[in-house]
């Protein structure tokens, strides 16, 4: 796409939808959305990086390796995040009994692991929507 005026609102607004894709996953026990909308968002603003500035540009900045590595590290999190909570004595993803802090209803730090949960949910989302736009356009040059 050769149109500068498009180029130029996307360098501005990609930055404001990142941040807010994070501030959605680190509110998401305490308010609507968690990781999945917020990585849907910041996965949205990298597909819209690339449909603006080009396959090469959006390879840069978040390539197909990078891409899979997120994926992964986003469900070993998940999954180790789960673990600890039977190495504490209790089971796959308790809370209490892990003696996570839980803090005070409504605050940022009142949901225990459950903002660490959302973390990596939203790295796995965002790099699988990254993923599958990827694949998409590679299938359709075949």
């Amino acid at each position: 796409m050769n149109d500068i005026i498009i180029k130029n609102i996307t360098k501005i607004v990609i930055p404001f939808a990142q941040v807010y894709g994070i501030f959605i996953i680190l509110n998401g026990h305490i308010s609507p959305g968690g990781g999945f909308a917020g990585g849907a968002i910041i996965g949205t603003t990298l597909i819209l990086y690339t449909l603006v500035f080009g396959r090469e540009k959006g390879k840069k900045k978040f390539s197909h390796k990078t891409s899979e590595i997120a994926e992964s590290g986003g469900i070993l999190f998940f999954v180790f995040i789960g673990v600890i909570g039977i190495f504490a004595g209790g089971y796959f993803l308790t809370n209490l009994e892990a003696g996570f802090f839980e803090g005070e209803i409504g605050q940022i730090l009142s949901g225990g692991f459950i903002p660490l949960l959302m973390i990596g949910i939203g790295i796995k989302v965002a790099s699988t929507m990254i993923s599958l736009f990827n694949l998409l356009i590679d299938e359709e040059k075949i």
